[in-house]
């Protein structure tokens, strides 16, 4: 009885603190306007057409300008093992806008004249590179006026946050590159089959950063290893990500520690913040996933708990 007592004292315990929480909204500086990378690539009608494509979700608010040329695909995207040149064209092209704190890194493929030009990486893939490069609360715009992969519309954004006075740690860029090209592959893999969704995998990389944050940058590689069996199965990819992929995940949120991400004070809220927008962007997939014959014991153990102090105290406790 003495330690069931000691249980629920310390649940009531963290339950206040957690409801006890509050965020103070952050006022944005007013000369923190967004900014619009064009590839060097485009011609005039091109470059006017990506403009006009990219400023659209401003609705006639300011906007600064950068080009983005092949030295910024040498000095953003080599170190990671790209080969561009200094000669190297560039067409996808980028906005990025700062948010309040808390808010979230959001990405957006825009259609670039009623077409979808970004033919490989996809918006989730986008937020998790991101977030490991040290971007946060954020919104992106992604497009191309002309097909291609977008491997390298993010380094317009690395070049476009530096100019913003938010230098980025370039292990941690490298990072991010390698995180991008990885689930990829993956989803080009498993592409077409049964249980699989983009989604899942790009949930699974969030909740396994937040986890990651939980312990810090000390964390070992058999608690990543352990992470990303827990997510994997928590996002119902147990019958579809094979050996060789869960492996590939493993090493790639190895770089990510290894790359100082973990040591950034809010990695682990924006990673929350992160797999939060995902899910809601896709509630027709995560709805079918979470029925209550899918959810785990831990889950159902928590609304049991929560049932409990809700009926004790006669209200209802709120869980986020």
């Amino acid at each position: 009885m003495k330690k069931m007592f000691s249980i629920i004292t310390i649940l009531l315990v963290a339950l206040a603190a957690t409801c006890g929480l509050t965020k103070q909204p952050q006022v944005l500086k007013a000369d923190s306007l967004p900014i619009v990378c064009l590839g060097t690539s485009l011609t005039d009608p091109q470059r006017d057409g990506t403009l006009k494509t990219l400023t659209a979700p401003l609705n006639g608010s300011s906007y600064q300008t950068i080009t983005i040329n092949g030295e910024d695909l040498v000095k953003y995207l080599n170190p990671s093992g790209d080969n561009f040149t200094t000669g190297s064209g560039v067409w996808s092209s980028a906005m990025i806008q700062k948010t309040a704190s808390g808010s979230g890194i959001n990405v957006q493929i825009l259609n670039y004249k009623g077409s979808n030009n970004i033919t490989t990486i996809t918006a989730n893939q986008y937020k998790n590179a991101a977030l490991t490069a040290g971007i946060a609360d954020a919104n992106i715009y992604v497009t191309s006026a002309t097909p291609i992969d977008g491997s390298g519309a993010l380094a317009g954004v690395y070049a476009a946050y530096a100019k913003t006075g938010d230098h980025l740690n370039q292990s941690q860029v490298n990072a991010a590159q390698d995180e991008m090209g990885t689930l990829s592959k993956i989803t080009k893999e498993n592409k077409g089959k049964d249980g699989y969704t983009d989604a899942q995998l790009n949930n699974a990389i969030a909740g396994a950063k937040q986890e990651m944050g939980k312990i810090g940058n000390n964390i070992s590689d058999s608690q990543i290893h352990d992470i990303v069996n827990n997510q994997i199965n928590i996002n119902h990819l147990g019958n579809t990500i094979n050996n060789n992929q869960k492996q590939q995940i493993i090493n790639v949120l190895i770089e990510v520690r290894d790359s100082g991400a973990l040591k950034n004070h809010n990695f682990k809220e924006q990673a929350a913040t992160l797999s939060k927008g995902i899910e809601k962007n896709a509630k027709n997939i995560f709805n079918k996933l979470n029925t209550q014959e899918n959810r785990n014991w831990f889950e159902q153990l928590w609304d049991n708990i929560a049932g409990f102090f809700g009926h004790l105290f006669g209200g209802t406790i709120v869980t986020y």
